[in-house]
């Protein structure tokens, strides 16, 4: 099928948008990938000192030029649930990789930092820039300039993002991404939910909320809602990030185990001495990113993704923004039902056919591009497929025909609903995103009184002594990345949802986040500019009448024209957000912090060459120009890279 029209047209005008930025990304790539075997360039001393500590039989091949050096960075810590398995990784992909003909070795750790532990807490307010401490550390990890190519271990909300701005300001280096994968399914999402708004009612105690909370997080491996860590693992499955059905194989188990290996195998030979070499900075294009967001939508993901892939493209020269999303949300089918946005998890998803499944029917809707560079060559239709172990070895098979669970997921003929479900909303109020996939219609458009907050404990006070027993729209205001870090206000979640079941029409308007677990109730997230940067929600006061109307777009706060343009920005004390569980040490990020369109991040946009003879833009890198490993007509049980 011809690719769809507003896919080319949103394609189009972000590859012009962001011509000169890209080019400039592209030419540096060049100019590195020119030098040849990085190690090469070391000194002797330098040289020794990177090999040191190697097994005998590895120094021997580093001092070689012949043979790929790999580099592991790894957010593994086992106090995370998702990323203790990563424990047992570096092992796996070392002798894989000596196997291949070259040395792997362990070049850094990131930090990996928990939302659902911080959710809160103090420290949640280190959450959004503990993504660009990421990408720094992974800068740190590959500046002694002694890798070929990288394989990077991450899951969850910040850390994938932040690895893959990383990788991209490594961009020359070919880089694969390895998931740990999610923790087997435990209690029901319903009945989690159920307990937990039980819970904010004061009809349980804290026992009992611990009790369920523990059969629900109760193994290693990734929560198993849809969420942002989810929605990362889905991105690097249409980005061409992983091998294909990589992501929701559960950890510690002999498919998963295989799939390391193989990851490992496959970063050999994408590296300059393999036979196929794939530098990231090439892979991840226009094309590829608008694949990342066509795929979020269609699969109801994290609205933190509006935040993150705006970073990791613009790490790559590319510019893209919500109108961007907006325009493509309106003709991505819906075709996945994952919690929150239905009742099934990540494992209930895989087992219906999963990113395969869902690769393909986009493809076949022409909402899909097909010709990108994935880590397998060219054509993302090889990752249309899901891996299986014959004997020690992992074979793909296509990705099943027909869905195994159509309440879980469906053709893009057949969809949930005709739209992704991810809204761009402005009006007096500035810029939101809002999340709808999970919200039923009759609660899509709220006109209410506003009770402005300027804190969730704020909010929470007022909820547990009784005042909030009508219809009101909450504006929680100075949760932006400048006031606080843009801290994730799922505390919130309960106590807005008993009311809304109670029959009351609630909303949230806010210019801090929601995210990946964005729910039942509608929420106007991200709100650009805010207010510490002079946005307009800080002009609102109780009583105003707020309407968001998700249907069509709107934000606006109904207040005639002269008084709202009469109206100053109400100061508040955010010093309590500047001391105590590490804050102070990221003030700087608060200062320099871009809006939240802008991708709420400290780096900025590679700037334009000047055009001179030595160092003109291009858009060409060299780039083999192999087949796919995976062909259509030879798909079913062989191994990649045979």
């Amino acid at each position: 099928m011809s690719l769809h029209p507003v896919v080319t047209a949103v394609t189009a005008r972000i590859v012009e948008r962001s011509r000169p930025y890209r080019a400039a990304y592209l030419q540096r790539l060049e100019n590195t990938r020119q030098k040849g075997v990085h190690r090469s360039t070391l000194s002797c001393t330098n040289l020794a000192h990177g090999f040191a500590a190697a097994p005998q039989n590895d120094k021997l091949v580093l001092k070689q030029q012949t043979a790929p050096s790999i580099a592991i960075v790894s957010a593994y810590n086992d106090m995370l649930s998702a990323h203790q398995p990563f424990e047992r990784f570096p092992h796996i992909i070392k002798d894989a990789v000596r196997k291949a003909g070259g040395v792997a070795q362990f070049a850094g750790g990131v930090p990996a930092m928990c939302d659902g532990i911080t959710q809160g807490q103090p420290g949640m307010e280190l959450s959004l820039f503990s993504r660009d401490t990421i990408a720094m550390s992974t800068a740190i990890a590959l500046s002694h300039n002694m890798f070929d190519a990288a394989l990077y271990l991450g899951v969850c909300d910040k850390i994938v993002p932040g690895l893959v701005i990383g990788a991209l300001h490594f961009g020359h280096l070919p880089a694969v991404f390895v998931p740990a994968g999610p923790m087997t399914s435990g209690m029901s999402n319903p009945e989690k939910a159920k307990i937990r708004q039980l819970y904010a009612q004061g009809k349980i105690g804290r026992d009992a909320l611990l009790e369920a909370e523990g059969q629900s997080y109760h193994d290693a491996g990734t929560c198993t809602f849809y969420g942002t860590a989810n929605s990362n693992q889905m991105l690097m499955e249409v980005m061409g990030l992983h091998l294909p059905g990589a992501a929701f194989i559960t950890p510690n188990t002999p498919l998963r185990d295989a799939l390391t290996a193989h990851a490992a195998q496959r970063a050999v030979e994408i590296s300059a001495q393999g036979k196929s070499f794939t530098p990231i900075g090439r892979l991840v294009d226009e094309k590829t990113i608008v694949n990342a967001v066509v795929a979020l939508l269609a699969t109801g993901g994290s609205t933190n993704h509006t935040l993150h892939l705006v970073a990791m493209a613009k790490a790559a020269g590319i510019v893209i923004d919500w109108n961007d999303f907006d325009a493509l949300s309106a003709i991505a089918p819906l075709v996945a039902r994952i919690y929150p946005n239905g009742d099934a998890d990540v494992n209930h998803f895989h087992a219906a056919g999963g990113t395969g499944f869902v690769i393909r029917e986009l493809l076949d809707a022409g909402l899909l591009h097909d010709d990108v560079l994935t880590i397998l060559g060219r054509g993302l239709r090889a990752h249309a497929a899901e891996p299986f172990l014959q004997g020690e070895q992992v074979v793909w098979q296509p990705a099943p025909a027909v869905s195994g669970n159509t309440d879980v997921l469906r053709t893009a003929a057949d969809p949930f609903s005709g739209d992704g479900g991810m809204k761009l909303l402005s009006g007096n109020l500035g810029r939101a995103v809002v999340k709808v996939s999970a919200v039923k219609v009759q609660h899509r458009i709220v006109r209410a009184p506003a009770i402005v907050f300027d804190s969730q404990e704020a909010f929470m006070h007022a909820y547990q002594a009784g005042e909030l027993n009508r219809d009101f729209i909450a504006v929680l205001r100075h949760q932006g990345p400048r006031a606080n870090g843009m801290p994730e206000l799922h505390a919130l979640t309960p106590a807005l949802g008993s009311l809304q079941d109670a029959g009351r029409h609630v909303a949230l308007v806010t210019d801090g986040r929601m995210s990946g677990a964005s729910g039942k109730v509608p929420a106007a997230i991200h709100v650009s500019p805010e207010v510490l940067a002079g946005g307009p929600l800080g002009r609102v006061r109780d009583g105003d009448i707020i309407e968001l109307n998700a249907e069509t777009g709107v934000l606006q706060a109904l207040v005639p024209e002269a008084e709202w343009a009469a109206r100053g920005v109400e100061p508040a004390d955010l010093s309590q957000n500047e001391i105590g569980m590490g804050r102070e040490l990221f003030a700087m990020f608060r200062h320099v912090v871009s809006a939240a369109e802008d991708g709420a991040t400290t780096f900025g946009l590679p700037p334009p060459l000047l055009e001179t003879d030595e160092d003109k833009p291009t858009n060409t890198l060299a780039v083999p120009d192999d087949e796919p490993f995976v062909d259509e007509d030879n798909l079913i049980e062989r191994p990649i890279g045979n």
